[in-house]
C-alpha cells in the first residue's frame, strides 16, 4: 500500500485476509470493531482504495451497486461466479475473457484496456428445496441455509462463511 503502513491499515488487510467471500468496507469496519479495534470507516475506505491502487484486492458490485471487496490471490486477478442469495463467491477459469480483451484492445490501438465481468447465480444452498433438491442441512426442507459469521483465523472478530 501507498503511504505509511499504520497499524490500522494491517488490521484492515488482516480482516480481509479472514473474510471468505466478498465483503462491504461497512461489513470490514463492523468487523474491525466487533474485534475490538480502534479505526474509523474513512480509515477502512482509505485502506481499501490504497489496496485497489496496487492491484491487492477484486471489486465486484452488488445489486445496489455498492462495491465489495475481496483480497486478491498472490496468482492475480481473477473473475467470479457469485451467489445472488448468501454472497458465496467462487472463482472461474476466465481465460477467455482475458484473451479477449488482449484482442480487442490489439484491433482497436487501445492501450490499458480494463474490464469489468460480473457473473451471478444461485447456489445450490440458496435454492427453494423441492423434491428433486437437496435437502436442507438442518433438516427442514424448503428453508434456506443461509450464511453465517464465524470466527477467522486469527481474527477476534466473525467473517461471513459461505463454504460448505
Amino acid at each position: 500500500m501507498g503511504g505509511r503502513t499504520t497499524r490500522q491499515r494491517k488490521a484492515v488487510t488482516r480482516a480481509l485476509a479472514g473474510c471468505q467471500d466478498f465483503v462491504s468496507a461497512q461489513d470490514l469496519y463492523a468487523l474491525l470493531v466487533a474485534g475490538d479495534h480502534a479505526i474509523g470507516l474513512t480509515t477502512v475506505y482509505r485502506a481499501l482504495r490504497e489496496l485497489e491502487a496496487v492491484d491487492g484486492v477484486d471489486v465486484v458490485r452488488d445489486e445496489a451497486g455498492g462495491r465489495l471487496y475481496r483480497l486478491r490471490p498472490a496468482d492475480g486477478h481473477r473473475h467470479y461466479l457469485i451467489c445472488r442469495g448468501c454472497g458465496r463467491s467462487r472463482p472461474v477459469d476466465s481465460g477467455v475473457v482475458e484473451e479477449w480483451a488482449g484482442r480487442i484492445a490489439a484491433a482497436t490501438g487501445f492501450t490499458a484496456v480494463e474490464h469489468t465481468v460480473e457473473l451471478t447465480g444461485v447456489c445450490a444452498d440458496c435454492l427453494p428445496h423441492t423434491d428433486g433438491g437437496r435437502p436442507s442441512r438442518d433438516g427442514d426442507e424448503g428453508e434456506e441455509q443461509p450464511c453465517h459469521w464465524d470466527r477467522g483465523p486469527g481474527l477476534r472478530g466473525p467473517v461471513r462463511s459461505c463454504a460448505s
